[in-house]
């Protein structure tokens, strides 16, 4: 069974099972079906992979690079429950 869950500004299709790497550690809204409930599970932080940001100015010999690791949650999707049918890992 399938549902979809709007974490932050981000919405993702998730099965019992599967984990995925978000913004944060809890879920804002179970979208699609209605009044279905989703469990998680958080693993915790990981860092994501680096980005790199470069300012540069022609004919002047400007350049700066600065990069950051993203932090996301590992999340865990243990059970969603719509009605009285559920689904378990």
């Amino acid at each position: 069974m399938q549902a979809i869950i709007k974490i932050g500004s981000s919405q993702y299709i998730v099965e019992p099972g599967q984990e995925l790497l978000a913004d944060r550690g809890q879920i804002d809204a179970v979208l699609f079906p209605e009044g279905a409930k989703v469990t998680i599970k958080d693993l915790g932080k990981v860092k994501g992979k680096k980005v790199r940001t470069a300012k540069y100015k022609a004919k002047s010999r400007y350049r700066k690079v600065r990069g950051f690791k993203p932090i996301y949650h590992k999340i865990k999707i243990e059970k969603i429950t719509v009605d009285s049918r559920e689904k378990t890992v």
